[in-house]
């Protein structure tokens, strides 16, 4: 069979083109190669392995890398217990909180674009908060000493709470005005909110809440772009992840995980059918709180262009001063957080050399499902199980282990 020139070249196009797409991977190494021990690397697996043989956890991926290396990727367990699935590297998992730093980036993107400022009022782009007032038990709720900003959203100081979480008067008008309703839009979230009045004064108080939910509403009102849209274009696309979204589609439902939670007498019962799960519908309200799905490998990528200071593969996000600004504590000096801890811009940001090391930053998601990052050490951790309600036990097994591995 003659090959003509118009073939040869279909060929070759094909063959870069899949070159530059394998390029995308991060490299494997040995952890030696980046002054880290195997031996105690390697301890990881029996501490994950343990949770699994207890009943702790169905299945766990884990992800170490060090200096742009991947020098440890294993999978533990099963993703589905019940369909006898074993965890796999490309397995979709459900990240909830952990897509707040999604957003926040999101938010920091229109931000180097000069299209918000980050202590504008809320109300210069949300009109319907204009006049939010704070509660107060006698009913006559107080004016907003300080107007709630954008970065009041971004280090979660809004004022605003989540419903979920507390038991307070406001968070009982939450849960009534179902605010994170699935089946709603952003808009009718932000129409929601602005009927409640705030918990707190805006700065004066870290408190968890659905501030980074409303920032993605901004984003997606300033950009002129849905919200899913925005992410696919000028995140996911751009860092090669594959499958990060605000939904599972048909295609991928065999690589999504079941969720569990704890039965009443010890072991595990499962909360979430990855076969009948709402992830496989797209939502009409896409959370920038905790709508997104993820994998380990995706994740190790968004963390890895933030370790890069903003860029990765050529492909820069944002700026180095930026993601520094981000990852460094952004709480005023009266705010406190637990000791020793801060929080940036979308991020947890630990204040002191302790146990861990000072600048790591990260963050976590409700199925138990945690990231960090410690500049200092060049180092990425990406540990995700399917768990409800929220555990640090993953977390807990794996981190001093991880660190220890480190060689001076």
């Amino acid at each position: 069979m003659k090959i003509t020139r118009k073939t040869r070249i279909v060929i070759v196009l094909s063959l870069v083109l899949s070159y530059l797409s394998f390029a995308r991977e991060l490299p494997i190494t040995s952890p030696e190669d980046v002054r880290m021990s195997s031996e105690k690397l390697s301890r990881t697996k029996s501490s994950v392995q343990a949770l699994i043989d207890n009943e702790k956890i169905a299945g766990a991926s884990i992800i170490v890398a060090r200096k742009g290396k991947i020098v440890l990727f294993e999978t533990f367990g099963m993703m589905d217990q019940k369909a006898k699935k074993p965890m796999q590297p490309d397995t979709i998992f459900r990240i909830y909180s952990m897509s707040k730093p999604i957003t926040s980036v999101a938010a920091m993107m229109l931000y180097e674009q000069g299209k918000l400022k980050l202590d504008d009022p809320i109300s210069k782009h949300i009109p319907e908060f204009k006049g939010l007032k704070v509660y107060s038990e006698s009913g006559k709720h107080d004016d907003q000493v300080h107007q709630m900003s954008i970065r009041d959203l971004l280090r979660h100081t809004s004022g605003l709470t989540y419903g979920y979480f507390g038991n307070t008067a406001v968070d009982k008008m939450y849960m009534a005005r179902s605010v994170l309703k699935r089946k709603s839009s952003l808009q009718d979230m932000i129409n929601k909110l602005s009927e409640i009045p705030l918990l707190h004064q805006p700065a004066t108080k870290w408190h968890y809440s659905v501030s980074t939910d409303v920032l993605g509403y901004l984003v997606q009102k300033i950009s002129g772009q849905p919200l899913d849209e925005f992410f696919r274009q000028k995140i996911f696309e751009p860092l090669d992840m594959k499958d990060t979204a605000f939904y599972v589609p048909n295609e991928k439902v065999n690589r999504f995980a079941a969720c569990y939670g704890p039965k009443q007498n010890g072991g595990l019962k499962i909360v979430d059918e990855p076969t009948e799960s709402r992830y496989l519908i797209r939502a009409n309200l896409f959370s920038g709180g905790g709508g997104l799905v993820s994998t380990a490998r995706d994740y190790l990528r968004f963390s890895q262009m933030l370790l890069n200071k903003g860029q990765l593969d050529g492909r820069r996000l944002l700026r180095s001063e930026t993601v520094e600004m981000m990852t460094s504590n952004q709480l005023p000096d009266s705010v406190k957080r637990g000791e020793g801890e801060g929080f940036g811009l979308g991020f947890s940001v630990r204040l002191r050399d302790g146990r861990f090391p000072q600048g790591e930053y990260g963050w976590g998601g409700a199925a138990s499902t945690h990231f960090w990052i410690s500049p200092k050490n060049e180092l990425i951790v990406i540990a995700l199980s399917q768990y409800i309600p929220f555990s640090s036990q993953l977390q807990n097994a794996v981190k001093s282990i991880i660190y220890d591995s480190i060689l001076n």
